[in-house]
């Protein structure tokens, strides 16, 4: 699908483009499944997210597939493999690559952002950004983890070092990244809170294990929260919403509590007293992007205990128009996933 315009649906098209041709370290994968993710959508409406996005452009972040060609320095890989990648590729030399933190690459190349990507039947992708998927994983359901997984992995345990016993409460609780930060807190021992605007998103974030339920604007919301915690209010707080939810966030938290930063998508300005925040020892902590190394923990903790999001809605590829209706729609509890 190689998107052409600004727009909808009518941006995009179905095309036969050349197969992708192995770089020394590259590898080529057959995708069996492409998951969509917001930024997908984002950048088909315009304009650009990431820089250097060029059109013509085929998105698609996360996927899974098979390996069906290797560059001639890749040794560990090989054809036949069943693979998923991390989609933030970085150009593998400067700083920031050299250390495994690509989201700060100084030349970001992101697989379906500003690179070629999972909505073809073939991806072009560096080697050491593959990681094996075990044969006890279909790759339906490995498809799923990538950025959501990565992403939630990277806020909840290594920015957010949340613990057993604590408790995390969780904004927007039906979102992919919601949903897997919800398993993963679950998976350490911590009780989760989380808000949707719906009872369906309720329903899905207690499926993935969240024990308190409450809906989005609800006045006594942090009272309930401070009862649920016996008075000592929440651990940490997971906020992607932005100006909306900040002042429940806030006021949530109880001594010491973490407020984890990771979007904006209510609005980008918010107000505070820094009186509040340090005489209650607040720590508000932007998350950024993960690492090399949080992909890898994250997929194999995934991978270990059969942890995946659940599919919302599976379409061919060239049924990428009603993909994007449903998924726009904002009303999907799990992955919406292209089979090409």
């Amino acid at each position: 699908m190689v998107q052409t315009d600004f727009g909808g649906p009518e941006a995009m098209f179905l095309q036969d483009v050349p197969e992708p041709v192995c770089g020394p370290r590259d590898v080529v994968v057959e995708v069996a499944y492409c998951g969509l993710n917001w930024l997908d959508l984002q950048q088909l409406k315009g304009p650009a997210v990431i820089p250097g996005f060029r059109l013509p452009h085929v998105p698609g972040m996360d996927f899974a597939g098979t390996v069906v060609a290797t560059g001639s320095a890749v040794g560990s890989i090989v054809s036949g493999d069943r693979v998923i990648a991390d989609p933030t590729q970085g150009c593998g030399s400067c700083r920031h690559c050299a250390v495994g933190d690509r989201a700060y690459c100084v030349s970001p190349r992101i697989l379906g952002a500003n690179a070629p990507g999972a909505l073809a039947e073939y991806v072009l992708v560096s080697a050491d950004s593959i990681v094996s998927v075990p044969e006890s994983m279909p790759l339906s359901a490995a498809v799923t983890l990538p950025t959501a997984f990565a992403t939630a992995w990277y806020a909840v345990h290594t920015v957010g070092s949340l613990a057993a016993g604590e408790t995390l409460v969780v904004h927007a609780g039906a979102s992919s990244i919601s949903l897997a930060a919800i398993t993963l807190a679950k998976r350490a021992g911590a009780s989760v809170v989380a808000f949707a605007s719906t009872d369906a998103k309720l329903d899905a974030a207690g499926a993935a294990g969240a024990d308190l339920l409450l809906r989005n604007g609800d006045p006594d919301a942090v009272k309930t929260i401070m009862i649920f915690t016996d008075g000592a209010g929440a651990d940490l707080v997971l906020d992607h919403v932005g100006a909306e939810t900040w002042r429940t966030s806030l006021d949530c938290l109880g001594i010491r509590g973490r407020l984890l930063l990771m979007g904006n998508t209510s609005g980008d300005q918010v107000s505070f007293s820094l009186r509040e925040v340090f005489h209650r020892g607040l720590k508000l902590l932007g998350v950024g992007g993960y690492t090399s190394a949080d992909f890898v923990a994250a997929m194999s903790a995934c991978f270990a205990a059969g942890l995946h999001l659940p599919t919302a809605a599976r379409f061919p590829l060239e049924d990428m128009a009603r993909a994007w209706d449903v998924f726009g729609a904002r009303e999907t509890m799990g992955k919406v996933v292209i089979e090409p």
